[in-house]
């Protein structure tokens, strides 16, 4: 449980950077640059340490799946990004990829 509560703030830490980024404006507005780069360390430093009791693939495909959707929906709140049919039907299919990995796999790190 421990180690899943690290993964999710791997994620909104990976969720914030990315939204950051796109306010950084190429890095030239310094609190959202800071952002970034905070962001991403925190990120990585967390899905590092939840490496030790997940396997990569595992953790990776969590990580990214999970932030990849949550980042569609930040854009769609906050800058007001449009998200066809397509768009939706592939971020469930996402969700959907990630609920299967959590409730029914059954591999482990060793």
């Amino acid at each position: 449980m421990k180690t899943h509560l690290i993964l999710l703030l791997a994620i909104l830490a990976e969720v914030i950077a990315t939204s950051a980024l796109k306010a950084s404006e190429n890095f030239t507005r310094p609190i959202p640059s800071l952002l970034v780069v905070a962001g991403y360390g925190v990120a990585f430093s967390c899905l590092a340490f939840t490496l030790k009791t997940l396997p990569l693939g595992v953790a990776y495909a969590i990580w990214s799946g999970v932030g990849t959707a949550l980042v569609a929906v930040v854009g769609w709140l906050y800058y007001r990004q449009s998200l066809d049919l397509p768009a939706i039907l592939g971020l469930t299919l996402i969700i959907a990829g990630t609920l299967i990995l959590n409730l029914f796999s059954k591999v482990s790190a060793h």
